[in-house]
């Protein structure tokens, strides 16, 4: 089993940035994308960002020139810098790894973007 453990979450003002970090741990074997989603009310989760193991990107359009997507390998992370934040940004990030195949959800962080 893999445990992933978000953290950085928190109110910001529009324009502001955050700074989202996903650890994994426990039972790795090999991890091969990490991303980020997202979800707000009454909508499905979408994903935000995603990063292969080569360190490919791709972003979804609304936070493209916003937002960027890293990983330390060595230290099984993954982080979103999030920058020039927007009320609609706001909603519960997860993280997720694919780890041979398997996919892990982290817990969700909360991030909330005041107008």
């Amino acid at each position: 089993q893999v445990q992933l453990v978000e953290s950085g979450g928190g109110l910001v003002q529009a324009g502001g940035s955050l700074r989202l970090s996903c650890a994994a741990s426990g039972r790795i074997f090999r991890i091969n994308a990490m991303g980020w989603y997202r979800q707000t009310p009454g909508k499905q989760r979408e994903l935000v960002a995603i990063i292969t193991s080569g360190g490919s990107t791709n972003y979804v359009d609304s936070v493209k020139g916003r937002f960027t997507i890293s990983r330390d390998n060595a230290k099984n992370t993954v982080y979103l810098q999030m920058n020039s934040l927007k009320p609609e940004d706001t909603g519960v990030y997860y993280c997720n790894v694919m780890d041979w195949g398997q996919p892990y959800w982290g817990q969700g962080t909360q991030v909330t973007v005041s107008s």
